[in-house]
C-alpha cells in the first residue's frame, strides 16, 4: 500500500535533516494518513486521506 492520500494525491515530500553542524542528510516526511469510512454514491468506502483532506470534505460536505 502506498503513502499517499486517495483523494488529494499528497505523497511523501523529501528533503535535508539539518544537524547541529549543519551536516545534511536525506529524510522524508510523509503525510498524516488516517483510515476513514466515507460515503461515496450511497455506500460506505474505507479510504487512506489524510486528516486534512478529511477535514476540508467535512467542512465541505455541510
Amino acid at each position: 500500500m502506498s503513502r499517499r492520500c486517495q483523494i488529494s494525491g499528497v505523497g511523501p515530500r523529501s528533503g535535508n535533516a539539518r544537524s547541529h553542524s549543519m551536516i545534511a542528510t536525506r529524510r522524508v516526511w510523509n503525510g498524516n494518513l488516517q483510515k476513514y469510512k466515507i460515503n461515496i454514491n450511497g455506500r460506505m468506502v474505507t479510504v487512506k486521506m489524510t486528516a486534512r483532506a478529511h477535514r476540508a470534505l467535512m467542512k465541505n460536505a455541510k
